[in-house]
């Protein structure tokens, strides 16, 4: 939940100063949960480096391999930003990288050419994102109605503009329509495996805590579609019997933890600022 070194922000301000994301809306409720993040976010991984194009994508060009840690700080900022940030501090911050990803480009394993800033690459993603932490939010801390699912969509599409997926599904039956056409082309791979690895090893939550950390990622497994959930690399690699209520405990006591200085809660006061002012 915290941003990484040199990335620090206060959310809290300016006063009033609204965000991408309607502040009544089902993405602040869902970014502020720390366990469906981290379910989600590892869910929206494993149907991206199914996708042979984003795989080379994120594989080639990113320090995941080296730091997953400080990766996934960067990732989980840029995400806090988008829903919570400001919207002039968000939008310099999506131009920022619109701009890094003018420079990835590449050659898929398999001969396929690829540059990030592709808008069918940029749909895949950012569907898979917003997919991941709905779906998270859904199964593990409380049933989202469909009208909320597709909420979720919607309240993307101003981001999703900014970084160029100007496709990107806008409810949930569009999502599906995108996934079901992208399922022919999506593949398991020695890379599916090692991020499998990494996520289970690395140091991402405290020693003690290591053992969550793995039940989390089999959560985020156990919420992933077909036909990637089915991959050899994955197949069996889900919630064993009774992890899911564990699971859902855990998101569930999330919810009650003070977090004052978390995006959501500074977001908040941020807007409540406004109102004190007038």
């Amino acid at each position: 939940m915290r941003p990484p070194p040199g990335l620090e922000f206060d959310f809290s301000q300016p006063a009033g100063e609204p965000a991408l994301t309607p502040h009544d809306g089902i993405s602040w409720q869902v970014f502020a949960n720390p366990v469906a993040l981290f379910i989600g976010g590892v869910t929206a991984v494993l149907l991206e480096l199914a996708e042979p194009s984003v795989r080379s994508g994120v594989w080639d060009h990113s320090s995941f391999q080296r730091d997953p840690l400080l990766r996934l700080r960067r990732t989980g900022f840029a995400a806090m930003m988008t829903v919570y940030g400001p919207r002039p501090a968000a939008e310099e911050l999506i131009a920022r990288v619109v701009r890094m990803h003018g420079r990835v480009k590449g050659t898929t394993p398999g001969g396929v050419p690829y540059h990030a800033n592709d808008p069918r690459l940029l749909d895949w993603v950012q569907a898979t994102a917003t997919f991941g932490f709905t779906e998270a939010y859904h199964a593990y801390v409380r049933h989202l109605s469909s009208a909320e699912k597709d909420a979720a969509f919607a309240e993307g599409q101003a981001s999703s503009v900014l970084y160029g997926a100007t496709g990107a599904p806008r409810s949930w039956d569009e999502w599906e329509t995108l996934l079901a056409a992208t399922a022919p082309g999506l593949e398991g791979s020695d890379i599916l495996s090692e991020f499998m690895r990494i996520m289970a090893q690395a140091a991402i939550l405290p020693a003690p805590l290591r053992w969550a950390q793995r039940l989390l990622v089999r959560a985020a497994v156990d919420i992933t579609p077909e036909p990637v959930r089915s991959l050899p690399e994955l197949r069996g690699r889900g919630l064993r019997m009774g992890e899911a209520t564990l699971v859902r405990a855990m998101a569930r006591a999330a919810t009650l933890i003070p977090m004052a200085d978390s995006p959501a809660s500074q977001s908040a006061r941020r807007l409540a600022k406004a109102g004190n002012s007038t």
